[in-house]
């Protein structure tokens, strides 16, 4: 946001940087289509199934297996006979992508629809990682629009007019799982109206054609009317302890406004923007689903645990990867042209398999921070309208947030000790709770308890610094995507969600480079097809699904509708595809709740084994319902029922459902703060 202090030449300078820029980059870059729907893709079909993980399996084995034959044949060595010309390409993939999360599944998704043959590979689940860990916005980046105006820095302005683009695009290609959400910025000084409103008039011009809507400002009367959880009047006293006392008293507002008028400041107004919203994991889960129809081989839980070099031709070049199936220890060999790291927060874990020095600390690629969200019950926000502490005391930004019927609060910023190996399931701890309920407290009329929290969780962000730069002080939230020598691997590390399809197709770009200067036989097309492609989901998506959903229940849910909660969830979580699993409840009697607090049912649970590589209870309660980041005592109390469901689908003996039971537990802890 804009600091009070900016001076006016300043600021006439900075609007003139921004108005001259954004008109320069709409006049070269502003090439999108009219739109006019999403057109039909090969999974548009709703009854075309998903490729099932033997069978995936078995393609990798195929494809190794004609490897081994014909070197075999050919005495270890290529020969130019018949054999060699029919199948010399056909023994590997062209790509090989390491990590399921937001880029890597954007990535199989590019690739495989411009026709290079793909395969995923993810060692937990996707969107285990960051990819399901975010604040769920789909921003264009206020923050860097401040760096962008102050420093007068193009660099940092472009970035911005990337995001609000690439925002406009995910909205489009995801409508089920994603919508405009308005954001408003509460004003106790009336300074603060001018500075926010300003900024934000900056951000629509920047977003010019990609705007959602226009940010206005709203008075106080009309602030209360749209949230009215919103403080009236916000205390104004250093003392926490003393200033929540204040606070929950029933006589604030009159104790603020005639006793101790110095203790409080009243409401100005608010300065309102919109921003995008969606489901993280579940756009994850959609992007590989997505990919898989396109035909990628796409395989979480399995793990890459060596890389292989040729040692006939490079010595140094990676060609291929050993991978183990973490459900049965088997391991496969896989040979691809080219090798993408998109392994997140892990990245120098994967690029030490190549070299053990880049674990180091002046080789490292990737320097992760953690960031703690909380979730409190939805009566601390409207449904449609989200509020931004654009300035915390220790200079962060804070969101509090509607999101799938509930409301989320964060994030804190917390840096990995020099050293300090990144978590794989991070924890929160009950001091970054603290935190943010304290920072969001002045701001509600409505004050947070601990008791109220209903999940927490906490993700690693990546800072990432290019490896072909000397300057190790070179980090920076946005990506950067490396061709490492003499390996060739790419390595694509850092930037955020609003981003992951530009970063794709920026990738698949240099996938391509770079198999050309090698002289592969590239039999794909140069062009990327994702600016306009919708995700699995999307192409039957309707603002009246939910109703048909509702209308669908026939005598399944009890002989009667689903209830409205159910039919909406159903309808935004999986979009052309919510009739099928409301079909799929009434054929097997699988309408009944989970959990009573939560509107997911048991068919979903079916659903998920059969049609979105789900293999494990985290799988489902945490990437493909959401459950544990929502109410994690509900995750708990259901996962039972969910390895019983599980466990007849996906056939597992008794050991295996005890030890999920367990396993799924322990895993719920992380969702509880420390």
């Amino acid at each position: 946001m804009f600091h009070r202090t900016v001076s006016r030449s300043l600021a006439v300078a900075a609007s003139s940087v921004v108005g001259i820029s954004a008109a320069t980059y709409y006049g070269r870059n502003n090439k999108e289509g009219s739109g006019g729907g999403l057109p039909q893709e090969p999974w548009s079909n709703v009854d075309k199934p998903l490729p099932t993980r033997a069978e995936m399996f078995r393609e990798i084995e195929r494809r190794i297996g004609l490897h081994s034959t014909r070197n075999k044949k050919n005495g270890g060595a290529a020969e130019n006979n018949d054999y060699d010309k029919d199948d010399k390409d056909d023994d590997k993939f062209d790509l090989l992508v390491i990590g399921g999360g937001a880029t890597g599944s954007g990535v199989a998704l590019d690739a495989q629809t411009r026709g290079l043959k793909t395969i995923l590979v993810e060692r937990d689940d996707f969107a285990s990682g960051t990819s399901s860990k975010s604040t769920k916005l789909v921003h264009g980046g206020v923050r860097y629009l401040e760096k962008a105006v102050f420093n007068l820095d193009y660099g940092q302005l472009k970035l911005v007019f990337e995001a609000l683009k690439e925002r406009k695009v995910l909205l489009q290609n995801a409508p089920h799982l994603s919508h405009v959400l308005m954001i408003a910025t509460p004003c106790y000084e009336w300074y603060e109206v001018p500075y926010y409103w300003a900024g934000m008039k900056a951000y629509d011009l920047v977003a010019g054609t990609s705007a959602l809507t226009f940010s206005s400002f709203a008075t106080s009367s009309r602030t209360i009317m749209e949230f009215p959880t919103v403080a009236k009047r916000k205390v104004l006293i250093d003392d926490e302890e003393e200033a929540r006392k204040i606070r929950e008293r029933d006589d604030v507002d009159e104790i603020l406004s005639t006793e101790e008028p110095t203790m409080g400041k009243s409401l100005k107004g608010s300065v309102l923007y919109s921003d995008g919203q969606f489901d993280d994991a579940r756009l994850n889960v959609a992007l590989a689903v997505t990919a898989a129809h396109a035909g990628a081989v796409v395989l979480n839980h399995c793990s890459v645990v060596d890389l292989l070099k040729d040692d006939d031709v490079n010595r140094e070049k990676v060609t291929g990867a050993i991978l183990k199936d973490e459900e049965t220890g088997k391991t496969h060999a896989v040979r691809a042209k080219v090798i993408v790291n998109c392994a997140g927060p892990f990245a120098d874990d994967v690029r030490a398999l190549d070299d053990p020095s880049k674990a180091t600390k002046e080789k490292k690629m990737v320097s992760p921070s953690l960031g703690t969200h909380v979730v409190l019950p939805k009566y601390y926000v409207p449904e449609k309208f989200g509020m931004i502490i654009p300035k915390t005391k220790d200079g962060r930004v804070v969101f509090l947030l509607p999101w799938l019927d509930h409301a989320v609060a964060g994030t804190t910023d917390i840096a990995l000790k020099p050293g300090e190996k990144t978590p794989k399931e991070p924890l929160a701890t009950q001091d970054e709770v603290d935190y943010i309920l304290e920072t969001i407290a002045p701001y509600l009329a409505l004050q947070p308890h601990r008791q109220e929290v209903l999940s927490v969780w906490s993700g690693a962000r990546p800072l990432a610094k290019d490896p072909t730069k000397t300057n190790s002080s070179d980090l920076s939230r946005d990506h950067v995507i490396a061709k490492e020598t003499p390996s060739d691997v790419i390595v694509v590390a850092g930037g955020k969600w609003t981003t992951y399809r530009l970063m794709a197709e920026e990738t698949v770009d240099l996938v391509l480079k770079t198999m050309r200067e090698s002289g592969e036989n590239v039999n794909a097309i140069a062009s990327c097809r994702t600016s306009n492609m919708g995700v699995i989901g999307a192409h039957g998506h309707k603002d009246s699904l939910s109703a048909s959903v509702a209308q669908s229940g026939g005598d399944g849910f009890g002989g009667s509708n689903p209830d409205p909660d159910v039919s909406r969830h159903l309808a935004t979580s999986y979009g052309d595809r919510a009739m099928a699993v409301a079909s799929l409840a009434s054929f097997a009697g699988l309408e009944k709740r989970l959990h009573p607090n939560v509107p997911v049912i048991e068919a979903e649970v079916v659903y998920a084994a059969r049609a979105e590589f789900c293999r494990s209870a985290s799988d489902f309660l945490a990437r493909r319902s959401r459950m544990a980041f929502l109410d994690v005592q509900a995750s708990e109390m259901a996962t039972n029922r969910v390895v019983e469901l599980l466990a007849k689908e996906l056939k597992w003996g008794w050991r295996r459902r005890r030890a999920e039971t367990k396993k799924t537990k322990e895993f719920l802890k992380s969702f509880r703060a420390s």
